[in-house]
């Protein structure tokens, strides 16, 4: 019987980083050989929830249709990486209780980071009274209060990001741990080493 998947669940304000760790993400577990699918909330809207609006109601039932789709994945040995703003508590911790192996990553950047960030102009619209009910505007986000992971975007890069979820995947012994292969000095450690050496009078 094919082992159950694991479900990282990206949770995080409108253009934090969430897309982008999620690719990264699925990349890594792919080259250890996992069978792996994003469910994207941009994607997900699109072609699974076109009938759900922006309400607290609709946003809950979206969060639990995700959950549901992830669970039949999960099930199924594919682990599943849910990138979605999912703003309330009430509706992850639901999540947390139907699946499984349930990793809550908190993709937390200032409000002012992710409008900066938005090429899509969304943040503008929202400010402008043309977008209602948007998180982090005029729609509340609950941080989560316990996260398995936090990874500040505004800090560091989305390859750290990703570092520290797999990481902590390795740890709860939920992904096998890859063999550290054998590297040289990058071109800049190696200047950083010879300065120093020089220094020492080594060299």
């Amino acid at each position: 019987m094919k082992k159950r998947g694991i479900c990282v669940w990206l949770t995080g304000l409108p253009c934090s980083g969430k897309s982008t760790i999620a690719k990264i993400l699925a990349e890594k577990l792919i080259e250890r050989g996992r069978d792996v699918e994003i469910l994207d909330g941009d994607i997900v809207r699109n072609f699974l929830n076109k009938d759900l609006g922006f309400s607290k109601e609709d946003r809950l039932e979206n969060m639990r249709r995700v959950s549901v789709l992830a669970e039949l994945l999960t099930k199924h040995g594919i682990d599943v990486i849910v990138a979605l703003v999912s703003p309330y508590r009430e509706g992850r911790d639901k999540a947390r209780d139907l699946l499984g192996n349930f990793v809550e990553v908190f993709v937390k950047a200032p409000v002012e980071v992710c409008e900066k960030r938005d090429v899509k102009g969304m943040y503008k619209l929202a400010r402008e009274g043309k977008i209602k009910n948007f998180t982090g505007i005029d729609d509340p986000y609950e941080e989560p209060l316990n996260p398995e992971v936090v990874c500040e975007t505004d800090k560091e890069t989305p390859e750290e990001s990703v570092s520290k979820i797999i990481r902590y995947l390795e740890e709860a012994d939920m992904v096998e741990k890859k063999e550290e292969e054998e590297v040289g000095y990058t071109e800049e450690e190696e200047e950083i080493v010879k300065k120093r050496l020089e220094e020492l009078g080594y060299i």
